[in-house]
């Protein structure tokens, strides 16, 4: 679960790797605290794993959040998972810029409102919206240029 979420936000292996380790250094280091506090093990695991991603992601100088040109963006619908395999698909997530990616798994992957993606990441809601469109925008961008054309938008 910990590789899937840093595999998620990491754009290279060898980030994934770092985070993946620096994020059981945060589990284990947490874990002499107060246990009842953690009531869920694989919900606190999960919510360490994305918390260690987004530190390891503004550590690392990357959070800043870049437009795209106006002919990157598309509107279009298409249906994808019959197109694609989950790998094709992580790594065109992968391909997003950083800082869409960032908000779009907080978003599509960990299920946060825009409210707390701001929270956490110190941006305004509207801007966790914007760059969230864009990400979706580059994402259908990416699968056009693959040939897939048919997908449903949500």
């Amino acid at each position: 679960m910990v590789m899937s979420i840093s595999r998620r936000y990491s754009s290279d292996l060898s980030s994934c790797e770092d985070v993946f380790q620096e994020c059981f250094i945060q589990i284990f280091k947490s874990l002499h605290n107060d246990k009842s506090k953690i009531r869920d093990l694989d919900n606190w695991v999960g919510r360490v794993a994305i918390n260690t991603n987004i530190s390891f992601y503004y550590k690392s100088g990357k959070g800043k959040y870049e437009d795209l040109s106006e002919e990157m963006l598309d509107e279009s619908h298409k249906d994808v998972l019959d197109q694609i395999s989950g790998d094709e698909l992580i790594d065109m997530i992968n391909s997003i810029p950083d800082g869409y990616r960032v908000i779009f798994n907080m978003y599509f992957m960990d299920g946060y409102s825009h409210k707390e993606i701001a929270e956490m990441l110190k941006i305004s809601e509207s801007t966790s919206r914007s760059q969230l469109s864009r990400a979706k925008e580059y994402l259908k961008k990416k699968l056009e240029s693959q040939g897939i054309f048919r997908y449903e938008a949500s």
